[in-house]
């Protein structure tokens, strides 16, 4: 095999290899050989078949099949050789027109094309100064949602008293609603229960009854959201006619024993542990969102190497793509509106760069530390991935299991969280007891496009040696 290097730039590497018609001849032969080992044919003994006949047969197709083994394993002998460590797979092209001639085997030539991962000076984990907040669940907070469930659990009780309509009752209504003097699509109910006070699906529809008693009628005029879902009506005036059937109120649940064992929790004490347990449980997991941010910032300020443009290239075009659908939507950031496109893509740019860079550096560190993510723990990924999707977990099971990229989606974040608490085991981390509120704020975006909160890209994939494409023909 000859090898050699036609590029050298930056990161960026490439290679013109030929394999020599000698080799694929010896091979293709060798495969022919065994071929005939086996092969039956009538009016020959098992084995005896002649090699011409064999060549004549299969000829082609081994030929074939040994440039493409050659091509695969050629690539691999020269990353392996040069201790290369590709970011992706290489780009592999042969070189004219691929040429299968039975007779006489010719020249297998391609090319390869990649960029390498930059080389990455490890940070001293150790001289890593970090402050780790913890917020405790107050019993008033437990009170208060203890008080949702109760509320959550209500009772419809019908109001017997002559009055009107007040906040937090029940208006049970027919309704017809007219844009224009002219009935439309889902403006019309029967029996609806409206809470008065609460999320209606109009503003102002449900504020428009407030004082209405059993019997009455009225008109309320309202005016649908700009962004409303059906874009016939979407800003637009309306009027509905309303009328009152009946009159309840919601009496919550008692907070009791009776309450917890509806639950499945037995006591009102195994009830309480369990809601200041699961609200522990979030503030903890916000403390850790925080702390994994000023973690990533403080690597962030190191990570100073190159990223390579192809990683590079993907990452910024799944972000853009998330941008434009936004655009679409007018759903964009308030700070983004107004904002000239060019300033957007450069801004969205470095951020994908942080990215970038930050994965490589959690996957080398990972890899310096031995830090690899078990079966398991992606199998317990995998269950999580199907309870999403209630009745279609054979489906969802298939999916990961025909495609590889998929489960090193499900590798990544379980990688990157390893990886964080790989670190925050070796630096030093202090820990600050703060108030909810204190926590709460301390994990609001701070000022600053790049101080925002971002997810590192775990590859822990572009790590491994990649397996070469399939050639492409350049002529």
């Amino acid at each position: 095999m000859q090898v050699t290097e036609t590029l050298s730039d930056g990161l960026k590497r490439g290679f013109s290899v030929v394999v020599p018609a000698s080799e694929i001849e010896r091979k293709t032969t060798k495969k022919l050989a065994e071929i005939g080992r086996t092969m039956k044919l009538p009016g020959f003994r098992p084995g005896k078949v002649p090699q011409s006949l064999i060549r004549q047969r299969f000829g082609r197709d081994v030929v074939a099949e040994v440039m493409q083994t050659e091509l695969n394993e050629a690539t691999d002998r020269v990353i392996t050789e040069r201790n290369l460590r590709p970011a992706g797979r290489p780009k592999v092209d042969l070189v004219g027109e691929l040429t299968i001639d039975v007779a006489k085997p010719v020249d297998l030539a391609f090319t390869v094309e990649m960029e390498l991962l930059p080389e990455i000076a490890l940070p001293d984990l150790a001289a890593l100064s970090l402050t780790r907040l913890r917020a405790e669940v107050a019993a008033d907070a437990v009170d208060g949602a203890l008080a949702n469930v109760a509320k959550s659990r209500a009772a419809k009780v019908t109001v017997t008293e002559e009055r009107g309509a007040e906040t937090g009752d029940v208006l049970t209504v027919d309704f017809v609603g007219r844009e224009n003097g002219e009935e439309f699509d889902g403006g019309k109910g029967n029996d609806a229960d409206i809470e008065i006070g609460g999320p209606g699906f109009i503003p102002g529809f449900a504020e428009g009854m407030i004082g209405m008693r059993v019997g009455d009628a009225r008109e309320v005029a309202v005016t649908f959201p700009a962004e409303y879902h059906a874009a016939g009506l979407a800003g637009k005036d309306a009027v509905f006619s309303v009328t009152a059937k009946a009159l309840s109120t919601r009496e919550p649940a008692l907070i009791d024993d009776a309450l917890a064992d509806a639950l499945g929790l037995g006591t009102l004490d195994e009830l309480r542990e369990f809601v200041t347990r699961t609200m522990q449980r979030e503030l903890d997991q916000t403390a850790r969102l925080r702390i994994k941010r000023e973690l990533l910032d403080k690597l962030a300020e190191g990570a100073d190497f190159p990223a390579p443009s192809n990683l590079l290239d993907a990452e910024f075009g799944g972000i853009w793509q998330r941008i434009e659908a936004d655009m679409a939507a007018g759903n964009l950031d308030e700070e983004d509106r107004g904002k000239d496109t060019e300033v957007l893509r450069a801004e969205y740019r470095a951020i994908a760069e942080r990215r970038v860079r930050l994965g490589l550096l959690l996957a080398e560190i990972g890899r310096a530390n031995a830090v690899t993510v078990t079966e398991a723990e992606l199998n317990r990924a995998l269950q999580a991935e199907m309870q999403r999707y209630p009745g279609q977990e054979q489906m969802v099971l298939n999916y990961f299991r025909q495609n590889q990229g998929a489960v090193e989606q499900l590798r990544g974040p379980i990688f990157e969280d390893k990886v964080v608490d790989y670190i925050l085991g070796v630096a030093s981390v202090d820990e600050k007891l703060v108030s909810v509120d204190e926590l709460n704020a301390a994990i609001d975006p701070p000022a600053g496009l790049l101080a925002a909160p971002v997810e590192a890209v775990a590859v822990e994939a572009s790590l491994v040696d990649a397996a070469p494409v399939e050639a492409t023909q350049e002529a």
